[in-house]
């Protein structure tokens, strides 16, 4: 990244140019001066991460979901089930518990927000944990259009990293990153019901926990016992987070879902949002590598993220040996597969060399997983005999290796009538 230097310019203004500006220019030269304020805070933050770690060690997650809603929106009550939907094992990073400090407490009782240059310190230093290289759910980033526009600086640096290190060792600890903003909304009405009554629900708690002495005291929120403060809240998040969240929509991937229902109802919201795609996951020179072999149907994988970590990581390490592979797959399995459309149950036999190495044999169901099907593969040792001694009866044999591959997948089913 390109050194921020502010520069300070004086010029002369004529008396004609004096009037009061209109309402659009002043918005546009306030966004102006967010974007710059944006490119100063992201700027002197990188370089002190750069000078303190070096460009090697800034591995940031493959995957950031950004979750951002109203207060009461549920962002708490459904990580885990984000979590369990992405084959995420770390913690969520919440962005408010980053903030501990005595003088963020009174300002987050008030309603009101931490300062930007905080808030991007405190979240790019923590993403760089080990725990979170795979993905992590970001709770409560970005808030500000300040704070979105050091998002986009973050990205840009991570796809830089990512092409300044492709090719070499590191390369696969900077794999094309993944970004979600996901939004759960519900109005005001709700925002300030639930607000209240989870003020109630952990001031009893903490009363039954004075009373016996068992269990953990649960944080108190000013603004949970104050109605004023809850709607002050609510209304700081759509003067502020809201559009904040909704310039990101041309972004990034967007999903906007309803959490004004159910824990249930809002579950499957959550679930259809993150269907995976490997199109958003993907390297794009892993992609273009599998995009040859179709899709069975909508894929959920099973262990998804290991898998997408394995398929990068053959495409960087081993591109050659996986481009037979899917040569193979492509022109001897596939004409069978597509016979045994109908059934959704495909035998091949195969004695190709390929198979003889275990990685290749580990990329081809690897490959098959991708792609929606299910593939197990068999070694079958024939012995056929080659020679016979007449003096002695022994019986020489050669070893005939033949690889049965299984694959399933779910077939056509035929109506009769």
């Amino acid at each position: 990244m390109p050194p921020f230097h502010p520069r300070m310019t004086s010029t002369a203004v004529p008396p004609s140019s004096l009037a009061a500006p209109a309402a659009g220019q002043v918005a546009a030269r306030h966004h102006d001066l967010e974007i710059k304020d944006a490119q100063l805070i992201f700027g002197s933050v990188w370089r002190a991460l750069e000078d303190e770690r070096g460009r090697d060690q800034l591995r940031f997650p493959k995957e950031l979901i950004l979750l951002g809603g109203a207060p009461g929106a549920g962002k708490g009550t459904n990580t885990g089930f984000i979590l369990r939907a992405r084959d995420l094992t770390c913690p969520p990073v919440v962005v408010s518990d980053l903030l501990g400090s005595p003088a963020a407490r009174r300002i987050k009782d008030a309603g009101g927000m931490v300062g930007d240059r905080e808030v991007v310190d405190l979240v790019l230093r923590h993403l760089l944990r080990p725990e979170y290289r795979d993905g992590v759910i970001l709770d409560g980033f970005p808030r500000t259009t300040v704070q979105v526009e050091c998002l986009k600086l973050l990205v840009d640096q991570m796809h830089a990293l990512r092409r300044e290190f492709a090719g070499t060792p590191l390369g696969v600890h900077f794999r094309q990153p993944t970004i979600h903003i996901m939004v759960l909304f519900v109005d005001e009405a709700t925002s300030v019901a639930r607000q209240l009554k989870r003020g109630e629900e952990v001031r009893a708690h903490n009363a039954e926990l004075a009373r016996s002495g068992l269990g953990e005291r649960q944080e108190e929120r000013a603004t949970d016992y104050d109605e004023g403060l809850a709607r002050r809240r609510y209304r700081v998040f759509k003067e502020h987070t809201w559009d904040a969240l909704q310039s990101l929509r041309e972004v990034f991937h967007y999903h906007f879902v309803n959490a004004q229902g159910a824990v249930a109802e809002v579950e499957q919201n959550i679930l259809h949002e993150l269907q995976y795609q490997s199109t958003l996951e993907l390297d794009p020179h892993t992609y273009d590598r599998l995009r040859a072999i179709p899709v069975a149907s909508e894929i959920i994988v099973h262990a998804r993220q290991e898998l997408v970590r394995r398929l990068d990581a053959y495409e960087f390490e081993h591109a050659n040996l996986l481009g037979k592979v899917v040569a193979f797959i492509e022109i001897k399995v596939m004409p069978i597969i597509m016979r045994h459309a109908i059934s959704g149950v495909a035998l091949v036999n195969s004695e190709d060399a390929l198979l003889d190495d275990p990685l290749a044999m580990a990329m081809l169901i690897d490959v098959f997983s991708e792609r929606g099907y299910h593939a197990v593969i068999d070694l079958h040792r024939i012995e056929i005999p080659e020679k016979f001694d007449l003096a002695t009866g022994a019986i020489s044999c050669r070893v005939k290796k033949v690889h049965r591959i299984q694959i399933r997948f779910h077939g056509s089913e035929i109506r009769r009538g």
